[in-house]
C-alpha cells in the first residue's frame, strides 16, 4: 500500500511561486510579480548564486499558504512569475540594462516586484528603474558585506561593487554589514549611511531601528542579500561572515519597514543553493513570501 507521502510527491504543482494555480498565478490580476534573475558573472568565492532563483521557486512550493503572524493567506492579491532572464554572455553594464528593462515594464503595468537573484549585481539594474519611477527613492539593503567598491577584480559591475552603483542613483543605509573597506563611512555622501552589525548590536534593535525610520525617506527599495543572517541558520551562501542576524529578528525589522514606508519592491539575492542543505532553500523562499505578505498586509502606522 502506497504511503501518504509517496502519493504527496506524485502530485503535480505548477512551475512558479509557491505552485499557485491559475486564479492566483494569472500575470494580468496578479499584483506581485516574482523576477527569476540567474546573473552571476562576478562572484569571488563560492560560486553558484546563478541557481539561486530556481532553487528559491522550488521550495517555495512547500511553503503554506497560510500566514500564521498576519492570519491571512497572502497570496490571495496574486503572485504572477515571469520568465527567468537569459543573459547568455552578457555581463556588467549590458545585464544591468536588461533587467532594469524588465522590471520597467513590470512596474509600468502595476506590479510590485520582488527579484530573486543571482548576485548583488542585479540590484543595479532594479533600483535604476525604480528610480525612474519614484526619484524619492531611498535604498535599505540588508547584507553582510557593504559592496561599496568602485572597482573589484576590474570590474565597476562587481558584486562587490553593486552598492557604489546604487549610490550614484539614489540614497543608502546598509544595515548588519560585517565585512567592509576603510574609509567607506567617510566616504558616502550624507545622508546615506552604513550601520555596522557590531554596532547595531550594541545599540540594540529599538534605538537602531528608530535611527534608521528617522533616517530613510518615504519611498524604499529593499535588497536584502541571504548572508545578512548568521551562517548557522544561511550556509548557502559565496562568501559567508561570523554573526549575522536570525529569521525572527530580522522580520521584526522588516515588518516596521513595511508598516512605517512605503516598499516600493525589492529583491533577495546571493543564495548560493547547497547540495543535501535544503533548509537554506525554503527560508530564502519563506522570506520571499514574507516580503509579500508585509507589504499588502502589514498595519500601515500612520
Amino acid at each position: 500500500m502506497p504511503s501518504a507521502l509517496s502519493d504527496m510527491a506524485k502530485i503535480k504543482v505548477p512551475n512558479n511561486f509557491l505552485g499557485l494555480e491559475p486564479n492566483l498565478s494569472n500575470y494580468a490580476n496578479a499584483r506581485a510579480a516574482i523576477l527569476p534573475l540567474p546573473y552571476e558573472a562576478t562572484t569571488s568565492y563560492g560560486a553558484g548564486t546563478k541557481r539561486g532563483p530556481k532553487a528559491i521557486i522550488k521550495a517555495s512550493q512547500q511553503v503554506e499558504f497560510f500566514d500564521e503572524e498576519l492570519n491571512v493567506e497572502p497570496c490571495e492579491v496574486g503572485v504572477a512569475t515571469v520568465n527567468p532572464l537569459a543573459f547568455g554572455k552578457l555581463s556588467g553594464a549590458s545585464a544591468v540594462k536588461k533587467i532594469a528593462g524588465s522590471c520597467r515594464k513590470l512596474i509600468s503595468d502595476g506590479k510590485f516586484v520582488l527579484g530573486l537573484g543571482g548576485e548583488h549585481t542585479v540590484t543595479v539594474g532594479m533600483v535604476q528603474a525604480m528610480h525612474e519611477r519614484y526619484p524619492d527613492l531611498w535604498v535599505v539593503q540588508l547584507d553582510a558585506h557593504s559592496d561599496l567598491r568602485d572597482e573589484y577584480a576590474g570590474s565597476p559591475y562587481s558584486h562587490a561593487c553593486a552598492m557604489a552603483r546604487v549610490v550614484e542613483f539614489c540614497p543608502l543605509v546598509g544595515l548588519g554589514i560585517r565585512s567592509g573597506i576603510a574609509g567607506e563611512r567617510e566616504r558616502l555622501k550624507p545622508p546615506s549611511q552604513v550601520y555596522y552589525g557590531h554596532e547595531m548590536r550594541q545599540m540594540g534593535a529599538a534605538r537602531w531601528m528608530e535611527q534608521v525610520f528617522k533616517l530613510v525617506g518615504p519611498r524604499v527599495y529593499l535588497t536584502i542579500d541571504v548572508d545578512f543572517f548568521n551562517p548557522a541558520e544561511m550556509p548557502a551562501v559565496g562568501t559567508p561572515e561570523p554573526g549575522g542576524f536570525g529569521w525572527y529578528e530580522t522580520l521584526d525589522f522588516l515588518r516596521e519597514l513595511f508598516s512605517r514606508q512605503e516598499v516600493v519592491g525589492g529583491d533577495i539575492v546571493e543564495l548560493m543553493p547547497l547540495r543535501g542543505m535544503p533548509a537554506a532553500d525554503f527560508l530564502a523562499a519563506r522570506l520571499a513570501y514574507k516580503l509579500i505578505a508585509y507589504k499588502f498586509f502589514a498595519r500601515k502606522r500612520a
